[in-house]
């Protein structure tokens, strides 16, 4: 079975010679995945998009590390390779860190789950480039052009170490726009897609996810820890799911028995999608739905003096930028304080954030200082980050936090 790749034959890479400043040799030889822009201080001219950026050491002029030339982007250069070994970048050399990375994920594959993240970006050595598998069907978002003059022998690697019948790619708003390749969002380049909607099993709960227009790839992996802890402790419960999406914790916690389950978010859209993956499953507790604004939503419900056993708040990303941190933090706090209203006598909060820009120590500091101004006692049961499929190898690669809080 051969792969159909729409990419311009003029992406061939050249190889430059690159000279940073001080500050950007340091990240290079700390392994920092990024070197931006204001760091260059030599380069070839006509450097283009996907050339190899071979670094070399001010002083020794030894080449130090090597990466992807990225020209409309402030991280100039995505490293893929740091340190004084000397390597040849060519299909063997992807393959074997695409080897390391499966490696890693053995220890989730041995559970019962078909689903993982098996490239998760700078922290595999894929700068801008995500690899999600959903049982027999590959999925490969692009978030970068660094890639399309490698694309092809990558697919090929992934394709054989995952044992994937099918591959889907996936592109970023900006690759959507671009002129220097013929792909389109959702391309099946591998195999036969029967269905867009996918079924997969996590932890022994069966889920589907739309691979060609659902978010991201289809569906969000990183939380798989977390969604099985939350299942464990939502038998005989009232639960309510707080951006349910998909309804990854809703379905978790009907598995185990929940006696009521309550997704809700802001598309009716995901909220069918939830309703669906219940029902891939047995379960005999009811699921409700609440389709509107979160704040407004919890605010109505608070109204009302409703409470839940199990109150689970998992926003998206608040804090895309800089200049967004203080008003997301502000929005942590908020949710923070009307979870805690809803959250029943004994009951369990579980207050989660994947903004990247706000770090762990800020997110759970902000966390105690809305709960402790509580008349309530709570406990912090837990902290937990990413799951398995998720390594952090850089500081910037850690985003997702979650907090567990158990109400005396």
């Amino acid at each position: 079975m051969s792969f159909s790749l729409k990419i311009k034959p003029n992406c061939v890479p050249k190889r430059l010679a690159i000279k940073l400043n001080a500050k950007g040799e340091q990240s290079v030889l700390n392994r920092h995945p990024w070197v931006f822009s204001n760091s260059i201080t030599k380069i070839n001219a006509n450097a283009k998009t996907g050339d190899l950026a071979i670094v070399f050491s001010k002083k020794a002029n030894k080449v130090i590390g090597i990466g992807l030339y990225d020209a409309p982007s402030p991280i100039r250069i995505k490293m893929i390779h740091s340190g004084l070994e000397k390597v040849e970048v060519n299909a063997a050399f992807f393959k074997s860190k695409i080897e390391k990375a499966f490696a890693k994920r053995q220890e989730l594959l041995q559970s019962n789950t078909n689903s993982y993240r098996l490239l998760f970006g700078e922290n595999d050595g894929f700068p801008g480039l995500i690899a999600d598998v959903y049982a027999h069907v590959l999925v490969v978002k692009l978030y970068s052009e660094v890639w399309l003059p490698y694309l092809e022998s990558i697919l090929k690697s992934l394709q054989e170490i995952s044992n994937a019948n099918t591959i889907v790619i996936r592109l970023s708003r900006g690759l959507q726009q671009s002129q220097n390749h013929d792909l389109k969002d959702g391309d099946i380049v591998y195999g036969v897609l029967e269905n867009e909607v996918v079924k997969f099993v996590e932890h022994g709960v069966n889920f589907s996810a739309n691979v060609i227009k659902g978010h991201k790839t289809g569906y969000f992996l990183d939380h798989r820890a977390n969604r099985k802890q939350v299942g464990k402790w939502s038998k005989s419960k009232t639960v309510l799911d707080v951006f349910s999406y998909a309804g990854g914790f809703s379905v978790h916690a009907l598995y185990n028995g929940a006696k009521e389950v309550t997704s809700l978010d802001i598309s009716k859209q995901a909220l069918e999608i939830a309703i669906h993956n219940g029902k891939l499953n047995a379960y005999s507790g009811k699921h409700k739905t609440i389709a509107g604004d979160a704040f407004k939503a919890l605010n109505k419900l608070i109204q009302q003096k409703i409470t839940f056993d199990v109150v689970v708040i998992d926003p998206p990303s608040f804090a895309k930028q800089a200049s967004e941190i203080e008003l997301a933090k502000k929005k942590y706090a908020q949710l923070a304080v009307l979870g805690e209203k809803l959250t029943a006598k004994n009951g369990l909060l579980i207050l989660a954030s994947c903004s990247s820009r706000i770090t762990t120590q800020a997110f759970f500091d902000i966390n105690k200082q809305v709960l402790s101004a509580t008349k309530r006692d709570y406990k912090t049961l837990l902290k937990t980050g990413h799951d398995i499929d998720h390594p952090v190898s850089f500081l910037e690669g850690s985003y997702l936090k979650c907090g567990y809080y158990r109400f005396l």
